[in-house]
């Protein structure tokens, strides 16, 4: 008899006290956003596609230390295709760990805990979508293990995250992002030399910004 799947819960839609519990947990690296990271990254490994973790698990990751109900990864094309389709039905369904998101055919949900884990592709453009010197990197150009798990590097992080929050009014929070990463990590000028000189201006400006109001 086949297995049958049954849809994994939107963890967006537990109880305040349930997900303050999970952020609990989140926070001393357990919880269901962390066994779905440590799973998702087994089975992409195991299925030999290469991949990078960006956006809030990324920023944790690297020092700022925030609350996500989320999972960004970056994918190439083919390996989105070697992911996605066998969890869409298009193929044998081999990746039982995940459920598809009617929303999108770049999100997946894993089962049972529900977290979403959405995908971007390596060489899109950030923020904006526009054609810019930044661009969404590929996964083996650009990440650094932390704790098993492939990160994008912090040069590359911060990038994006200016590059997103210039080019999209509805994106600032990447500003404040990259304002609060210079605080964690104590970054200063020569940080913003590392970085592609179409965002070296903004970071410089952010840094200066954090210099001028330490306290806040």
């Amino acid at each position: 008899m086949a297995m049958m799947n049954i849809a994994a819960p939107d963890l967006n839609a537990r109880p305040m006290l349930e997900t303050l519990a999970e952020a609990e947990l989140y926070f001393i690296g357990h919880g269901a956003l962390n066994d779905t990271l440590a799973q998702l990254s087994e089975d992409l490994k195991r299925r030999g596609i290469e991949y990078v973790v960006i956006g809030a698990v990324a920023l944790f990751a690297h020092g700022l230390r925030r609350f996500t109900n989320n999972i960004d990864i970056v994918l190439t094309a083919k390996g989105l295709e070697g992911f996605v389709t066998p969890v869409t039905g298009k193929a044998p369904r081999t990746l039982c760990n995940y459920d598809p998101d009617v929303t999108s055919n770049r999100r997946v949900r894993s089962f049972p805990h529900g977290i979403s884990i959405k995908i971007r592709i390596a060489g899109e453009y950030p923020g904006d979508g526009k054609p810019k010197p930044v661009r969404i990197p590929e996964p083996s150009e650009a990440s650094t293990e932390i704790n098993g798990i492939q990160v994008v590097t912090l040069e590359k992080l911060v990038e994006l995250k200016l590059a997103s929050g210039i080019s999209a009014p509805h994106r600032l929070k990447d500003l404040a992002d990259v304002q609060e990463l210079i605080k964690v990590r104590k970054l200063q000028s020569d940080f913003g030399e590392r970085l592609d000189p179409s965002v070296r201006d903004k970071f410089w400006e952010l840094l200066e910004a954090v210099k001028q109001n330490p306290e806040e």
